[in-house]
């Protein structure tokens, strides 16, 4: 057995991420999308800016997405490349 429990935290800790209907969708269509701000994704969700926003800032606290300034816009972009590959597991999907 490993004794080296680093490695499964840290996988453990993004699957509990993205462990959530919502954020799946979110980084699914950052994949699809390359980058995206918080009103399209509210647009395309049908939620709350405050409901994806607190989304957003769980994906982002776990390494999953970061942040990109347009001047006054921030964009959305997924930060580990890892996601995409499990993106495609979870969804049989060839999204390169």
């Amino acid at each position: 057995m490993d004794n080296n429990f680093e490695q499964f935290n840290e996988a453990s800790d993004l699957l509990k991420a993205l462990a959530h209907p919502v954020r799946l969708c979110i980084v699914k269509g950052l994949l699809q999308k390359g980058y995206c701000n918080v009103g399209y994704m509210q647009e395309c969700l049908h939620l709350p800016q405050s409901t994806v926003s607190q989304h957003l800032q769980k994906l982002r606290s776990s390494g999953i997405v970061k942040t990109e300034r347009s001047g006054l816009e921030v964009n959305y972009t997924i930060a580990d490349d890892r996601i995409r590959q499990l993106i495609q597991v979870f969804f049989k999907e060839d999204q390169s």
